[in-house]
Formats: C-alpha cells, sequence, structure tokens
C-alpha cells in the first residue's frame, strides 16, 4: 500500500493528557493504574482518567453528553488536534475528509445511569436519556464530526478491542479509493458497569495491576482512553515547515479466526494471519522489523497465544512488549493510544518494555523486553486483538 501520514495525533488516558505526557510516562516507567474507585464492588486496578467527570461539552453539542463523549472531546482539544483538522478541511473541504472511528462501549455509562433512573411503575427511562446522541455505537462518531465540522463519510467500527486500530484499515481504504483526501482516525472507549462487571464474571480481572507477559500475571486491568490522528496521502500539504520525519503507516492486516467469543485460537492463527497481512501490505521482511507493540493484556492464554503467533512470524530477534501495564486495557481505544504511545517511543529512539514484570514468562520463546531499551525503532508492528477472533496488526514507520 501506499503510505499514509499521520500529520496529527494525540491522546489522552491514565498516564495524563497528550502524546507528551505519554512518552513521559514510558521514560519515567510511572503507570497510571488505581484501585477500583468506579465500581469498587468489582475490585482490581483501573486506569481512570483525570477530570472526566469535571468536563463538560459545549452547549451546542450538549445533547451528546454522556462520559464517553467527554472522553472524546477532552483528547480532541489537546495537542492542537482540533486547529490541525481546521487546516487540513480548509485545505480539503468539509466533505472530503473523512471520520472513521472505533469503540467497543459507547456511552454505555449514560444508559446504565437512565436505567437506574427509569420510572417505578411503568418502567419508563427519564425524558432527559438521548440514546442515538449518548449510548448509540454511533454518537462517537455523531459527535466527533459535528465538533470538527466535517461532513465525509462517518463510520464508527466496533470489533471488540480491535476497534481502534481497524478504523485505520477502513479509513485508508476510503482515501486509496479516493472517496475522501483525508481521514481523522481513532476512537474512545470509557469505564462502564457492563465491561467491569462482564470481565470480572470471566474472572480475568487481576487483584493486582496488570503485568502483561510476566510470569505470574494474573489477569487485566481495564482502563479507559481516546486518541485521534488525521490521515493523509504522503504528498499532503505540509503544514509543519517540513522540518522533520512524519510517523506514517506503512501496512496494515486484518484477520478473524471465529475460534470462540472470548478466548483466543491457541496457536494464534488470526494473529498470524494479520501480522503477515500487515508486512505484505507494507512490503516489508520481518527481520525489518524493530519492535513488535503487543496486545498484551496480561492474561495467561491471551499473552501466551500472542507469544507463539509472534515467534512464528517474527522468531525470537525482535524485541517485543505491551504498555497496558501503564494504561490498563482500554478496549476499543487501544489501537489508537498504542499508535501515539509507539509514535512517541519511535520519534525518541527506544522501546518501552513491559511495566511491572519480575521475569518474563519463561515459556515464551519471543524476546520480551521487560525494560526500556535504547535502540533505533524505525519500523514498528502493533497489535490488537479482540473478542471473537477480531485480529488486527498495524505497521508504523517514518516518512520525509
Amino acid at each position: 500500500m501506499q503510505p499514509l501520514v499521520l500529520t496529527a495525533s494525540t491522546a489522552i488516558s491514565a498516564v495524563g493528557r497528550g502524546a507528551g505526557a505519554h512518552l513521559d510516562a514510558m521514560r519515567a516507567r510511572t503507570g497510571g493504574l488505581r484501585r477500583n474507585d468506579f465500581e469498587p464492588s468489582v475490585g482490581g486496578w483501573i486506569g481512570r482518567v483525570e477530570g472526566v467527570e469535571a468536563h463538560r461539552l459545549p452547549p451546542a453539542v450538549a445533547a451528546f453528553e454522556c462520559r464517553n463523549n467527554r472522553l472524546a472531546d477532552m483528547a480532541l482539544r489537546t495537542d492542537g488536534f482540533i486547529d490541525a483538522v481546521a487546516e487540513a478541511r480548509a485545505v480539503y473541504g468539509a466533505g472530503r475528509v473523512a471520520v472513521v472511528l472505533g469503540t467497543s462501549t459507547s456511552g454505555i455509562t449514560a444508559g446504565e445511569d437512565a436505567y437506574g433512573q427509569r420510572d417505578a411503575a411503568s418502567g419508563a427511562l427519564p425524558d432527559g436519556f438521548h440514546y442515538d446522541l449518548t449510548q448509540d455505537m454511533f454518537s462517537l462518531g455523531r459527535y466527533v464530526r459535528a465538533v470538527l465540522g466535517l461532513r465525509g463519510p462517518t463510520l464508527v467500527v466496533s470489533t471488540a478491542c480491535a476497534s481502534s486500530a481497524r478504523s485505520f484499515v477502513d479509513a485508508a481504504q476510503l482515501i486509496h479509493s479516493g472517496v475522501c483526501d483525508a481521514a481523522v482516525v481513532g476512537g474512545a472507549d470509557s469505564l462502564c458497569r457492563m465491561t467491569l462487571h462482564g470481565f470480572a464474571a470471566l474472572e480475568l480481572i487481576s487483584p493486582d495491576p496488570c503485568r502483561p507477559c510476566d510470569a505470574g500475571r494474573a489477569g487485566i486491568s481495564i482502563g479507559e482512553a481516546a486518541g485521534f490522528a488525521l490521515l493523509e496521502r504522503v504528498d499532503a500539504p505540509r503544514r509543519d515547515g517540513g522540518s522533520h520525519d512524519r510517523l506514517a503507516l506503512l501496512g496494515m492486516g486484518a484477520a478473524s479466526d471465529a475460534y470462540h467469543m472470548s478466548s483466543p485460537h491457541p496457536e494464534g492463527a488470526g494473529a498470524v494471519a494479520a501480522m503477515r497481512r500487515a508486512l505484505l501490505s507494507a512490503g516489508l521482511a520481518p527481520a525489518q522489523v524493530d519492535w513488535v507493540n503487543l496486545h498484551g493484556t496480561g492474561t495467561r492464554a491471551n499473552d501466551a497465544m500472542e507469544d507463539l503467533a509472534v515467534f512464528q512470524v517474527f522468531g525470537n530477534t525482535v524485541p517485543c512488549s505491551a504498555t497496558k501495564g501503564w494504561t490498563g486495557h482500554t478496549l476499543g481505544a487501544c489501537g489508537i493510544l498504542e499508535v501515539v504511545i509507539a509514535g512517541q517511543c519511535m520519534a525518541n529512539g527506544f522501546v518501552a518494555g513491559c511495566l511491572g514484570v519480575a521475569a518474563a514468562d519463561p515459556v515464551f520463546q519471543a524476546d520480551v523486553a521487560v525494560a526500556n531499551r535504547e535502540q533505533p525503532a524505525r519500523i514498528v508492528v502493533s497489535n490488537s486483538f479482540g473478542f471473537g477472533g477480531a485480529n488486527c496488526s498495524l505497521v508504523l514507520g517514518r516518512v520525509a
């Protein structure tokens, strides 16, 4: 595929607000997880974003009020992202910039709250509850489109934890087919009771901060995050003065193994297919990759499967690590969040090793980085794997 550049990007998570805050956290190796104070009965630790409760949407879009859209709005107003999109809109026209986003929760907290306030006699939900603007999966896309003043194709992808990674795939196809000239990609997922209780019912919540790849890992820590990137063609007008290389999407691969609703394929068939397709799309060999950013949730089965899959594709010569020890598993938002984190690490010449790992699982065959490695990461494969066998891999690099 022809590379696409990320001319602007931003993210917000439990470790902080903006790309720079994530770089600082990776460098200092300080995570953002805390004891579960959102739904304490579930226990475990969570990656909760500070300030979401106090944040308010602009009056013109107040009807979209819900936790997920507040989180998205905070990210949109970080790292100059809104201004960058406004410049692109002026170049291409509002109808030529698409919005392709991912989420798995959308604004379900609004629905949960409304259900708790339903009429005792009739069961009717409160009059102020707007399902289509909050809990509906398309709420996020509709909200972002409105705030950014865009009129291009808009869609929301919900492929579980691969959602915002998959948004890059669909957006790239829209650009390459000529349907649009640029696209806002990414997504948001926020804390909600359903997700926390659901993962607890599956017995996947770790009682301690999650430790992907650790020999004693015991499960996940749920987090929340939002992030966005502006995708454009490499020959798009530069608005940064042309003084530095830019983060680029070089290749992408998606596959569905449909092995089980919540368990990964034991041999990682879909994960292997996604990574190989991504490399083929980028025209790269496995030996050219400098770092594999693992999906790495911290569960016994997921991490073991991914190790097998990575070893099949890359052997044990490429450093591999996961960043969910910092942020928690942000579900549908982890793809964009980890693209932003990887981009910061690439620009600053290091690989972020897993956080909180005393010793990597001794049965793992891949090269697990348990500490930061000061080495160039010019080409990175970033994995996002979701329930139901939704697998997505992105190849990132830097171009002039």
